[in-house]
């Protein structure tokens, strides 16, 4: 065991050009050096949204807990992924155990940081919502609403799957629901996603999330919304026509 401090930078990084598939993603720096550069080139560092919530998984307590930092670009099953154990070891957090399931071994050593420190570090980039564009804060403050009030779609029979913002389409955010529920999808019961497209503008991204939710919670969503997920079979059980694929 080293007795060496490091330091650890959580840098949010936006495609300024953004192409079809790209995404946002969270690069740790470790000492001003990117490791996802070093030790996983096979795709992107995980979204922002999934590393820093608040009070998310690079929390670091007594239990050591997984964390995955960057995932292949076509999926972790097919060509690995990045993991690291994040535990608090008195004054300090560690990151060790680095793991990728499509390889033998990860070139990384533990590293060590100040527990105040880096608990700052991670409370500033979870806090820090300066690199978001407009319909990605729409995006988070509709899903947080949603979130926080399920009754809302439960009226419709319906459960939210996700809001996301691409970073290729700046001007809209896509709504996925399941119909009509998330547990059902275990079982053998029909079951529906559907996708509905929203267009953001420049104002008030407050405003407009409020907004959306309350259409929302007046309407039924799947009125309007398109079929995107499920079977054939399962809309015809649920009474919904099925899209016609090119």
């Amino acid at each position: 065991m080293t007795d060496t401090k490091h330091r650890l930078t959580l840098q949010v990084v936006v495609p300024e050009a953004a192409l079809r598939g790209d995404g946002v993603e969270l690069r740790p720096l470790v000492d001003g050096r990117d490791i996802l550069a070093v030790a996983f080139t096979d795709g992107p560092g995980e979204d922002p949204k999934y590393l820093l919530p608040p009070g998310g998984p690079l929390i670091a307590g007594a239990e050591p807990h997984e964390v995955r930092l960057a995932e292949a670009s076509c999926v972790e099953a097919c060509c690995g992924a990045l993991y690291v154990t994040l535990r608090r070891d008195g004054d300090d957090v560690v990151w060790s155990d680095w793991r990728n399931p499509d390889r033998d071994g990860v070139d990384l050593p533990e590293f060590r940081f100040d527990a105040g420190e880096y608990r700052a570090e991670v409370e500033r980039a979870v806090a820090d919502r300066g690199w978001e564009w407009p319909a990605r804060t729409v995006a988070r403050l509709l899903e947080q609403s949603l979130v926080e009030h399920a009754e809302w779609l439960a009226q419709w029979e319906c459960e939210l799957d996700m809001v996301e913002a691409l970073v290729w389409e700046p001007d809209r955010i896509g709504l996925f629901l399941f119909h009509p529920s998330r547990s059902v999808t275990r079982g053998r019961d029909p079951w529906l996603q559907f996708r509905l497209e929203l267009d953001v503008s420049e104002d008030d991204p407050a405003a407009q999330a409020a907004r959306f939710a309350a259409e929302l919670a007046a309407d039924d969503p799947r009125m309007i919304a398109e079929v995107c997920g499920g079977s054939a079979q399962f809309a015809r059980e649920l009474g919904y026509r099925w899209p016609q694929r090119p």
